[in-house]
């Protein structure tokens, strides 16, 4: 059941259908054959958000949350944390632990995704509330980090101008205390974005990524990775020809892949274009994806310089790096 404030909540904050769908934003994608299919992840997020801002409480939520079709559960879990998580900050409430302790536990990793969502909405003096209290969990809070990628696309997706075209870089924000890292993760984020805002095109985000800095293509090539692995869009062929695009950063489109794969496991569904995509960018399955991103999880130092989130990536890298000069992994 809505209730009145839910309901001018929802009439301030969240874009309508139309308004995410990509000629309404303008990108250059919006002609593209996989350009409907890719609409539906953003129209998917404002949906849960909808419910999440507009609901009295979490279990209407999960009801529809259980309803939506498995390849976009994730992406409506998104939304519905976002949502969640601005009554959570600026009101009081645990629904987004509430959610992510409970039914919503296999969306772990998307769910943060929609943590940067809300960041995109609040004040920084209100991040240090977002992140809720999520111990119990073997992922947090290393991979917290997908709150920063969630934000940074949801700049480029929202302000593609800014951030794509005129490819400002962000503020340090101390994120976990490393406030060096943040502008990386942010482009992580971005580089999830390109796919979107191409259209899945592939020679197009290919040729995005090598618009911005070198010292940025290795992030953004993780964060296409992923968006093509987790969300869809490409054939074969296409993505087969993207891995000879990212050419130096073969291992950062493979790192997207393995982590998309991993999410997708997490919440108990793999599409076929997730399987696709994992044996183009890495010649693997899923399930051996996953191996992988367990396998290289542990001994993470906390206290070092590196976030322990960039040394699990780096040690997923190192992988895919020593697969291609053939020697032994």
């Amino acid at each position: 059941m809505s209730t009145t404030l839910g309901s001018l909540r929802r009439l301030v904050l969240a874009p309508s259908l139309e308004e995410v769908a990509f000629r309404a934003r303008g990108f250059p994608g919006a002609s593209s054959e996989h350009a409907a299919r890719l609409e539906a992840v953003p129209q998917s997020v404002v949906c849960g958000f909808e419910w999440g801002i507009d609901s009295r409480d979490g279990w209407e939520v999960e009801r529809r949350l259980g309803f939506v079709n498995p390849a976009l559960r994730g992406f409506a879990h998104e939304g519905a944390v976002m949502a969640f998580t601005i009554r959570d900050v600026v009101g009081r409430g645990t629904r987004v632990r509430d959610l992510l302790t409970g039914s919503g536990a296999d969306h772990l990793f998307v769910a943060y995704i929609g943590i940067g969502f809300a960041m995109a909405r609040l004040p920084r003096g209100l991040w240090r509330k977002v992140v809720p209290d999520l111990s119990g969990s073997p992922y947090h809070p290393v991979v917290s980090w997908l709150a920063v990628d969630g934000y940074g696309f949801d700049l480029a997706y929202f302000h593609t101008r800014t951030w794509v075209d005129e490819q400002r870089v962000p503020a340090p924000y101390p994120w976990q205390g490393r406030a060096d890292y943040f502008p990386r993760a942010v482009d992580q984020g971005i580089g999830r974005a390109l796919w979107f805002i191409h259209g899945a095109r592939c020679a197009e985000v290919a040729a995005a990524v090598r618009r911005f800095a070198p010292a940025r293509r290795a992030d953004l090539w993780s964060g296409v990775g992923l968006a093509a692995t987790f969300a869809g869009g490409g054939t074969p062929a296409e993505l087969a020809a993207l891995t000879g695009a990212a050419g130096e950063h073969r291992a950062e489109l493979a790192l997207g892949a393995v982590f998309a794969a991993k999410a997708r496991i997490h919440a108990g569904f793999v599409p076929e274009h997730s399987t696709i995509a994992v044996d183009a960018f890495t010649g693997g399955t899923p399930q051996a994806a996953v191996e992988l991103v367990d396998a290289t999880a542990g001994g993470l130092d906390e206290s070092g310089p590196v976030p322990p989130y960039e040394t699990w990536r780096s040690r997923i890298r190192a992988h895919f790096s020593g697969a291609r000069r053939g020697t032994p992994t």
